[in-house]
């Protein structure tokens, strides 16, 4: 029998979950959080030690795609979903669209040892594809008991290791990620933002054909990039826009300088409040001037603190693919993806901002639209499809605007 298969150990009083203590084979991964709560485990991908915010993800589906989306820089993602791997990995599945946006989640956690791929799609096993990305993992430990440390305690600051000799410094360990400054007061998107201005009118995926181009005769968008998800362009590419990508602190006379129809202000890593130093003057400009513009995730934060609103870190945050969404302009319900650990308050929405979606799991905010401006944003990943597509209306609603 697999030893993956065995029942997991409970925590010991000193903190210990240790699934391999009747076991004569020494765990090869482990994850120490700042409290000193320790989970052994089997590594997996690559080799070494990496520090993050860990949190978890409940989508079942897509995990290629949140190991590469931006926003989860300097985190480790414990996917709740215990079965991981059976898709492999390809590079149309890739979310980062720079070579920046590469450095997203340093670390990943599963339950059951990550599957072989068997899908027509696979390039690489997700093992191989992980160490090439520099992505630590560790599975065999019992997920739920450290999903509910979450939910009890909030996101913590841990250290993900992995050594093929089974030899960690336990202590150290604790103390580096105790050490860790976290992700309050973090500017992480202009390290994930494009070194450099470039074009794309690729278009979403289509079954058999790929990424098709939509010819690049659209109207035209920038995209401020503070680590842009490549579906969110792909997305605008589908319903006929071009797109121009800039980086984070581009300038909004720089913006304005080529004639875009509209502005995307994209999702991205870290404190909303850390990026806002230099990006809140340049959308309060690009408001002022009434170009239209979309947020998403960062970006709907930082339309939020531009227009006078606050942000606050979460406890655990919103990680997954089935969180339900209702949009009072519609009265619909929709089933989105989340990934975001800050969010914007609502009791300080000023009166020239009008809430538009909100969270029916928490009853947090979750879009804005500025009154009498071609102006609004979504918490929500809308470019998202690990199943529903319920929210590629907003691109749509964007593109009406122009």
């Amino acid at each position: 029998m697999s030893l993956f298969n065995k029942n997991q150990a409970q925590p010991t009083e000193d903190g210990v979950h240790n699934p391999y203590e009747d076991l004569t084979k020494a765990p090869t991964g482990v994850l120490v959080l700042a409290d000193g709560t320790v989970f052994y485990g089997r590594g997996a991908g690559y080799q070494g030690e990496a520090t993050g915010e860990v949190c978890f993800n409940t989508a079942m589906t897509g995990y290629q795609e949140i190991l590469t989306d931006p926003s989860y820089s300097d985190q480790i993602v414990c996917f709740t979903f215990p079965h991981i791997g059976n898709v492999g990995t390809n590079d149309a599945d890739d979310e980062s669209f720079s070579v920046p946006a590469r450095r997203a989640a340093v670390g990943a956690i599963f339950k059951a040892p990550i599957t072989v791929p068997s899908n027509y799609r696979n390039e690489m096993a997700l093992p191989e594809w992980m160490a090439a990305r520099k992505i630590i993992g560790l599975s065999g430990i019992d997920t739920r008991a450290l999903t509910a440390h979450i939910r009890d305690h909030g996101m913590p600051n841990g250290v993900i290791a992995h050594h093929v000799d089974g030899q960690f410094d336990l202590g150290a360990l604790k103390s580096k990620a105790a050490d860790w400054q976290g992700l309050v007061g973090a500017e992480l998107a202009e390290g994930r933002s494009t070194p450099a201005q470039h074009t794309s009118h690729v278009q979403g995926w289509s079954w058999d054909e790929g990424h098709s181009d939509n010819t690049g005769k659209g109207k035209h968008v920038v995209v401020i990039d503070y680590g842009v998800k490549g579906n969110i362009v792909r997305r605008l590419g589908s319903v006929g826009l071009r797109c121009t990508i800039v980086p984070a602190r581009t300038l909004a006379a720089d913006i304005l300088a080529l004639n875009p129809d509209g502005v995307v202000l994209s999702n991205g890593p870290g404190d909303p409040v850390a990026t806002g130093e230099y990006a809140l003057p340049v959308i309060r400009d690009l408001v002022a001037s009434d170009t239209p513009l979309l947020g998403i995730c960062l970006g709907h934060q930082l339309l939020a603190l531009a227009m006078g609103a606050k942000t606050v870190k979460m406890a655990q945050g919103h990680h997954g693919a089935n969180h339900p969404v209702k949009d009072f302009t519609t009265g619909k319900v929709e089933i989105v993806s989340m990934n975001h650990g800050f969010a914007v308050d609502k009791d300080s929405l000023p009166d020239t901002v009008e809430e538009t979606h909100v969270s029916l799991f928490d009853g947090t905010n979750c879009g804005i639209k500025v009154k009498g401006k071609p102006v609004f944003s979504v918490q929500h990943h809308p470019e998202a499809s690990p199943g529903p597509q319920d929210s590629f209306y907003l691109f749509q609603r964007f593109a009406d605007t122009l």
